[in-house]
């Protein structure tokens, strides 16, 4: 990577080189026939030409070396908020002769690595990064920025890496298997440092950075008092710096491809060199450590998908997020005979007994983990407000339920007022008021909220509609109604982030759009819901209201399986086969046993919010 480096650098410099040969020659007189009008042409024209390339290799280099390089959001952990922790990896680099990281930060993620934040840009802020730490309850504006200790003083030479440690190990993993699980990591540290490795990354992440500034545009270039220009001005700044950013990513995306083929052999070797330097420090727990590191995995994704997922898109985050992944595992470890042996691990010391404060850390990444999987906002709000697990049932469960239970019967409102009652069948649950006028009084107002009026209007009616057709205008107007819904959230959040950015021109990478620039959902957890899929859920939603309010049923967490209804107690799992039975098929008697079984009245209304 450098000799490509070193190569772009010498074809820049070969046009001034030819030019500064043209003009000694004519002025010594050492090329033939110098003096003539000919020799005089070409020498000017070569020499226009070095001073235009050597113009844009500037302006290519000043963009590369100062485009601020893209981090992992993570929260950072300062060393009085975790002494034990940073104890434990300094002692773990010295048995390993590499120097230690530079900082620790923590990621919602079941990985670890080191990445380095010694750019300038980064640097910006670590001051405010030294003294805030963790305890500022991990504010996510400043969380890109923010975990830098490296000011621009303090560079004279390569700085060791930050360590990026995935929460959920922390919580999960016992102190003796954290060790085991960091020596790999921690002595990549020692090729990290090295000059020719820290240039060569530093060069890769540069020609990164730059492609980056060249897609957003005007994104990392432009001022922020651009927007006060006339638009003739603002237009003609338009038309020149569209063609120069698309030259700069031209380049930037040729050299990158010339380097891509070396940085992987390079992290190729560094790796192995680091995984050979840490087989001298507990290798053997090291395999223990790795089983972990899948379990963990597992838990963390159930947990993520399956209870956060519905919190989040109610506008509550679980501020617990660490804590819970160790009921899920324990949980799993009770029902899944491949887990077993595993809780017994629980009476060691856990890694998370390293931080000050884990309960502030864990909230903190909590809201790092909602912001990144879901698009949340950056800080908590009156729809944005966190949940404990001892809330999530009353809080998150039931609203949810009555929250899709009104929509599915404000969709049914709509359809009934667009295309009236279903043909051939009696309704009276929702066509007695325009019957009684004849048809000729005012539109029916809203009709009762009941388990019965869904069941009827997806209930298959032998000889007028194909099996399962009657739902089909359901699910599509409930994909439009959530589709308005998100939109609308997500504008609101777009809203929020923006308003950020004008009060921090720092939040964002490049001074752009912070939601944009790298707090969009990076990892959206499970693809958009079918129309199928919605109203399966709405109708199990339902379903569970009617269950609560006529049978005295009540809303439950069920670790790896999200939201659950309880009966005295117990959970009953059985609900899924009669709902698809009547979404599918058309077919409400499977669902009409079920109801009957455990004593809900579907002709009752249900509260709804």
């Amino acid at each position: 990577m450098l000799r490509i480096r070193s190569t772009a650098l010498a074809v820049a410099l070969l046009p001034a080189a030819v030019a500064a040969v043209l003009l000694v020659g004519g002025a010594t007189g050492r090329l033939g026939g110098s003096h003539g009008e000919e020799w005089t042409a070409v020498r000017w024209a070569v020499v226009g030409g070095a001073v235009v390339v050597l113009l844009l290799a500037a302006a290519v280099a000043a963009v590369v070396v100062r485009a601020r390089p893209a981090l992992s959001p993570t929260v950072p952990i300062a060393e009085e908020t975790a002494p034990d922790l940073y104890r434990l990896v300094r002692d773990l680099a010295d048995r390993l002769e590499v120097p230690a990281p530079s900082a620790i930060a923590l990621t919602p993620d079941c990985d670890s690595w080191l990445e380095d934040r010694t750019h300038r840009a980064h640097g910006a802020k670590s001051g405010g990064a030294k003294s805030g730490g963790a305890k500022s309850g991990g504010g996510m504006g400043s969380v890109p920025a923010g975990v830098s200790v490296v000011g621009r003083g303090e560079r004279r030479g390569p700085q060791a890496p930050v360590l990026v440690i995935g929460s959920p190990f922390l919580w999960w993993m016992r102190v003796a298997e954290l060790r085991a699980l960091l020596a790999p990591v921690v002595a990549g540290t020692g090729p990290s440092v090295h000059p020719d490795i820290a240039a060569a990354r530093r060069f890769v992440r540069g020609l990164d950075a730059a492609v980056a500034v060249a897609a957003r545009g005007s994104g990392g270039v432009g001022k922020a008092g651009d927007t006060g220009r006339t638009a003739p001005v603002a237009a003609l700044g338009r038309a020149v710096r569209r063609p120069a950013l698309a030259f700069l990513g031209w380049i930037a995306r040729l050299l990158l491809r010339g380097c891509r083929d070396h940085a992987a052999e390079m992290e190729r070797a560094v790796a192995a060199a680091a995984s050979e330097r840490a087989q001298t420090v507990d290798y053997g727990l090291r395999i223990v450590a790795q089983e972990q590191v899948g379990l963990a995995y597992a838990g963390w994704d159930r947990l993520l998908t399956r209870v956060a997922l519905p919190a989040w898109r109610m506008g509550r985050w679980p501020a617990r997020l660490d804590a819970g992944v160790v009921a899920a595992l324990t949980e799993l470890s009770r029902r899944d005979r491949l887990a077993e042996g595993f809780a017994s691990r629980l009476s060691e010391r856990p890694a998370c007994d390293l931080l000050e404060e884990p309960g502030l850390i864990d909230e903190a990444t909590s809201l790092l983990a909602a912001r990144l999987f879901h698009g949340g906002p950056s800080e908590p709000g009156p729809d944005w407000a966190p949940v404990d697990w001892g809330e999530y049932p009353e809080e998150v469960v039931d609203r949810k339920w009555r929250v899709e239970a009104a929509r599915l019967h404000r969709v049914l409102d709509e359809q009934t007022r667009s295309s009236g009652p279903v043909p051939g069948r009696a309704a009276p649950h929702e066509g007695a008021p325009h019957e009684a006028t004849g048809g000729q009084g005012p539109e029916p107002g809203p009709a009762a909220p009941t388990l019965a009026r869904v069941v009827d209007r997806l209930t298959a009616a032998p000889g007028l509609a194909p099996t399962g057709q009657l739902g089909e205008e359901v699910a599509a107007r409930l994909s439009v109604e959530v589709a308005r819904e998100e939109a609308a959230h997500q504008a609101a959040t777009r809203s929020t982030g923006q308003a950020g950015a004008l009060t921090d021109p720092g939040a964002g990478p490049g001074g752009g759009d912070p939601w944009i620039d790298g707090f969009a959902p990076l990892f959206p957890l499970q693809p958009p819901r079918t129309g199928r899929e919605l109203l399966a859920d709405h109708v199990t939603a339902m379903v569970c209201c009617a269950a609560i309010d006529t049978a005295g049923a009540a809303p439950g967490l069920d670790w790896l399986d999200g939201p659950t209804l309880l009966f005295g107690g117990r959970r009953r799992a059985d609900l899924a086969h009669p709902v698809l039975s009547l979404v599918e098929d058309g077919d409400a008697e499977p669902l009409r046993a079920w109801l009957g079984e455990v004593g809900v009245r579907p002709e009752k209304p249900v509260r709804l919010v």
